[in-house]
């Protein structure tokens, strides 16, 4: 009786509505796999369909339940006053001409400017930018796309499953952000998908008046600055990330690129749990070249092959160290003939070390691949290539050695940072992703961020099949291959992820046994140059794709396949012999998608005729006007041509064509006949997609579980997309790297296996299976979280010291004059500070101090400069005893000129204080002196105190008056300072992170004498950050005084 009830209780639990329907389950029409009916048979999992029926609308009546006790769907439930609002807004908008709606932008703006706030104009501003979207983009924003709109907008993430829209959503909260004229960027994985959006979204924003700039790899300096300055900048993580240091790098404004003195103000992250999460164990670095020990690397990798594992040496795969045993170390001094590996005169082990890391941890095709001479880091989450990315602490050169490459110069870090510490220099951060629920309390931590998921438009109907485990990796890979071949046959498009290059190639060899066509996406150039034309094939019938992660997200996988990506496969396959002789380069152009097993497109007689049109035209432009393309110059034509037939209607493009006839338009008539050669791609894309979804959809292989049940959901989520069926399976090997790594106790499964069947090579599959599996995933989840958490505490110390340096920076390169001549005066006063408290112990009689050594050092401070002063009596002549009895005079000294105040008997410092500022100045450094509260307290501090006033005085007043007499001009004179200031902060700050970088390494160690790793790392980098600013305060004073002693022998010194 109670489960007869349970279909209709989700509906009394939810209340109906057009804009939050029930969810409902649809027939999933799929015949199952060999290996699937197997290992029915073989747990026992085979039931009658009443109780089947009955358990799912259990499941689906629990699942509902859940949702609608949740904090997430009030919240959702709430955000649908904003959608009531635009919804009500849009018969309004859609009355406005184009001239009206573009309008809008200025009206915003100008209702900001007189008091409205961002919250004011938040409806009508997103009615405005779906309209926008419907007529520039024929896009028109589904109510569940303006909820996360207005997630990004309040500074959250929006979880937003594959084929929902993400893209499009991120207009709504860039368009209001970018109202206030402080820029807003949109933060994409990689540069494919910043153009595609910058060219695409673009058009919304730029039809409503908005600028919209691109950040590229190669840019110069001129179009970054450029395009920073834009209302909406799309660039990818890493430039953002390079862009900033390389700011914090520059030596004059002119060099600076980004927005300052306020560079960030909202970002929308794409991919958000990418960037901060996967790629929060990279920080960015910019190195320099540093030692010249490229001998020593291949000597030790010839020494990393004598040892072997377990005898000389241990490995720890969860971490990747290595620790030599007494055999191994004694074997690898006597190789290299050394008594002492870790001697400091002749150092072996660092290089020993990294040779048995490169040899172990480190291997061809997974971690990196060899192109070109060079070792090429292969980043294992994207499984894209990083070409401008090298690892640190030498483990690049030992990678190197082992391959018998060319050993590039070792480095040494120059500027550092971690995205997440990037991220959060913006003062309003928001992202999106599909996949971002399971790392919610991090983000909330981390970044006060939370994760809010956005309903899907249709009901996600994909069908999870339950994950099969072998005990072996042979029995997997059959069981894989036996899959693909089975869905093959039933002419279901198959996506199957692998988790590395090697992995990939061995599946590829595996179906070639058995002639099924397939294509291959990897890290591979041959491969990834035709990326997106791969993943738009992978959802036609009959089509196999073997993927990295690569295929995990940013280009969506539609069922029948992408028809705007095989119109321009057509047209570039038409086209090219005849506008170029120039064959393709497959190693950079990438090998031809495979066609086999695909069915045939249908292009129509017309377009036939136009691209047969095309052609000719083509081949005359060639050989009349003797124009001869490169492979890539026609391929780019081509695109540009297709890009102006997404912004010109056909008829436009026709009145064109024949107003430009006698020219032999080769771009209008290239776009012409994509727009006609589209169509036929459509249609046949229609007609296949639906046949796709008839036979059950795209049908997702996983063939290992990632160290993260977000990597999986990726995956899965390939399949699915708004509402189209689709299945998944997920293949495991207690063999695959992940248990090995971490140690997983695997026993109690080969045990099961061995109790059930004598075949090791045969899958189990259950809810025990599955929950010891999802055991294991989450405590890998904890342990990266756990790595993750340190590197952001210990990163949190260097980032308050590099906030405190790039901001000094900036104020120098950006501030006026008078800004940095402040802080030469304060550098001057801190310098004389720092003498004096070595010096001098207020609790004590001024006979008591040591004035001579004082005077010393003031005197080495000031060298010519006050040797030169122009006096009866210079300071250089005056000695200890005069000082202390003129300190001992001071008891009648009834008050303070602050501008003019000199020591009795003592010389007077030059009159440089003229003017209303440099008086004002004197003034506050008076008060400071004053009032400083870090100062030791004692009977004698106001003797002190007059003591550290005349003397910064008389350094600063000195400094003035060589200046001024040097005859140069003040913009010079500022060139100069800056110069000076820039050069020794740099200089001394990365001289810091080769320090802080070792600390972090050493303070490890401290643990086994129990004391706290991060607390030892705060209390000894804050030393040397306090030691890091007196260096640099004292070498920027000495090298300024030195300049302005004798200008013409430091020119070349200190001008950039």
């Amino acid at each position: 009786m109670a489960f007869s009830l349970a279909p209709s209780l989700p509906n009394a639990a939810f209340p109906t509505s057009k804009r939050f329907p029930p969810l409902k389950t649809k027939p999933f029409p799929t015949v199952p796999s060999p290996s699937f009916l197997r290992s029915s048979r073989i747990c026992g999992t085979s039931k009658l369909p009443l109780v089947a029926s009955l358990k799912e609308n259990v499941i689906h009546f629990k699942k509902n339940w859940r949702d609608f006790i949740s904090l997430n769907y009030w919240v959702v439930q709430d955000y649908y006053r904003l959608v009531d609002s635009v919804n009500s807004l849009e018969p309004q908008v859609l009355r406005l001409s184009d001239e009206q709606l573009t309008a809008k932008t200025d009206e915003f703006r100008h209702r900001l400017s007189q008091g409205e706030t961002l919250a004011d104009i938040q409806a009508e501003a997103f009615a405005v930018v779906r309209e926008a979207a419907k007529r520039k983009l024929g896009m028109r924003h589904f109510d569940v796309q303006i909820i996360g709109g207005a997630v990004l907008h309040d500074g959250s993430i929006a979880e937003m499953k594959t084929g929902e829209g993400k893209t499009l959503v991120s207009t709504l909260a860039a368009y209001l952000n970018a109202l206030t004229g402080d820029g807003v960027h949109v933060v994409t994985v990689n540069d494919y998908l910043a153009q595609r959006d910058a060219e695409w979204m673009g058009r919304v924003h730029r039809f409503l008046g908005l600028s919209v700039g691109l950040i590229q790899r190669g840019m110069t300096a001129g179009e970054r600055r450029s395009n920073y300055n834009c209302d909406i900048t799309y660039t990818n993580n890493s430039e953002l990330g390079f862009d900033y240091l390389r700011d914090n790098l520059a030596g004059n404004r002119e060099q600076l690129v980004m927005r300052w003195p306020k560079p960030f103000h909202f970002a929308i992250v794409d991919e958000v749990d990418s960037v901060l999460i996967d790629e929060g164990r990279n920080p960015l670095l910019i190195s320099g070249e540093a030692t010249k020990d490229a001998a020593r690397y291949p000597v030790a990798a010839k020494v990393a092959e004598l040892l072997v594992r377990g005898l000389h040496y241990n490995v720890e795969l969860k971490d990747n160290s290595v620790e030599m045993t007494e055999e191994g170390v004694a074997l690898a001094e006597m190789a290299l003939e050394t008594n002492d590996l870790w001697d400091e005169n002749d150092p072996w082990a660092r290089f020993v070390m990294n040779a048995l890391k490169a040899k172990e941890f480190y291997r061809r095709d997974v971690q990196y691949i060899v192109r070109n001479g060079k070792a090429l880091i292969i980043n294992e989450l994207t499984g894209r290539v990083e070409e401008k990315r090298r690892w640190s602490e030498g483990i690049h050169q030992a990678v190197e050695a082992k391959e018998g490459l060319k050993i590039q110069a070792d480095s040494v870090v120059v500027a550092q940072i971690t995205y997440q510490s990037l991220f959060k220099l913006y003062p309003k951060l928001s992202g999106m992703t599909g996949t971002a629920k399971t790392e919610e309390k991090e983000f909330l931590k981390m970044f006060q961020m939370p994760v809010i998921e956005v309903p899907t438009n249709l009901p996600n109907i994909r069908k999870d099949l339950p994950i099969q485990a072998f005990a072996t990796a042979r029995g997997k890979w059959e069981y894989v291959r036996e899959e693909v071949e089975f869905m093959f046959g039933q002419g279901r498009p198959v996506l199957v992820g692998t988790t590395s290059v090697e992995n990939s190639e061995y599946l590829s060899d595996l179906l070639k046994e058995r002639n099924i066509p397939h294509n291959v996406l990897n890290a591979r150039p041959k491969y990834a140059a035709r990326e997106a034309e791969i993943v738009a094939q992978a959802g036609r019938k009959s089509a196999i794709t073997i993927s990295t992660n690569m295929a995990g997200r940013g280009t969506d996988i539609i069922l029948g396949g992408n028809p705007k990506m095989l119109a321009k496969e057509i047209i570039e396959d038409s086209l090219l012999p005849f506008l170029t002789q120039e064959a393709p380069n497959v190693e950079t152009d990438g090998e031809a998608v495979s066609q086999k097993g695909l069915s045939k497109i249908k292009v129509g007689p017309s377009s036939l005729a136009l691209l047969a049109k095309t052609a000719l035209m083509a081949k005359y432009v060639c050989k009349s006007q003797e124009k001869c393309w490169t492979y890539r110059e026609a391929k780019s034509m081509i695109s540009d041509s297709i890009h102006m037939s997404q912004s010109i209607g056909v008829q436009e493009l026709e009145k064109l064509i024949a107003e430009e006839s006698e020219m032999y338009p080769i771009g209008p008539t290239i776009a012409h006949a994509y727009l006609m050669v589209l169509k036929d791609c459509e249609a046949h894309c229609c007609a296949e997609g639906s046949e796709v979804k008839r036979l059950g959809g795209l049908h997702v292989i996983g063939t290992s579980l990632h160290e993260s049940r977000r990597i999986d959901n990726q995956l899965r989520g390939r399949a699915g997309r708004q509402g189209d069926p689709g299945s998944t399976r997920f293949m495991v090997s207690l063999q695959d790297e992940m248990f090995q790594k971490f140690n997983f106790d695997t026993e109690w499964a080969v045990r099961l296996i061995s109790k059930i069947t004598n075949n090791e090579d045969v899958p189990i599959e259950g809810d025990t299976i599955v929950k010891q599996l999802l055991a294991l995933q989450i405590n890998a989840e904890k342990y990266f979280f756990g790595i993750r958490k340190s590197l952001v505490e210990f990163d949190e110390v260097l980032e308050v010291q590099r906030k405190h340096v790039y901001d000094l920076r900036q104020l120098i390169l950006t501030g006026d004059s008078e800004s940095c001549c402040q802080h030469i005066f304060q550098y001057m006063q801190a310098v004389v500070d720092e003498i004096i408290f070595g010096n001098v112990d207020p609790m004590k009689h001024p006979s008591k101090w040591n004035l001579g050594k004082l005077l010393n050092e003031f005197i080495g401070i000031g060298g010519k400069i006050l040797a030169a002063r122009i006096s009866p009596d210079p300071f250089t002549g005056i000695n200890e005893q005069a000082v202390l009895s003129s300190l001992e005079r001071l008891h009648e000294v009834s008050s303070v000129e602050v501008d003019g105040f000199s020591l009795p008997n003592l010389p007077v410092p030059p009159n440089a204080f003229r003017g209303i500022r440099k008086k004002s100045s004197s003034l506050k450094r008076w008060l400071s002196i004053y009032t400083d509260e870090s100062a030791k307290k004692g009977r004698y501090q106001g003797t002190a105190n007059l003591l550290r006033k005349y003397l910064g005085d008389f350094l600063i007043a000195s400094y003035l008056e060589v200046v001024q007499e040097s005859g140069y001009d003040d913009a010079y004179i500022q060139e100069i300072e800056r110069a000076v200031f820039v050069k020794t902060l740099d200089c001394f700050w990365r001289d810091h992170l080769i320090n802080m970088n070792r600390l972090s390494s050493a303070v490890n160690v401290r643990s086994f004498g129990h004391r706290n790793p991060l607390e030892e790392y705060k209390i000894d980098g804050c030393r040397f950050f306090i030691s890091m600013l007196s260096a640099t305060r004292r070498l920027t004073i000495e090298s300024l005084l030195q300049y302005w002693s004798s200008p013409m022998e430091s020119e070349e010194l200190f001008v950039p």
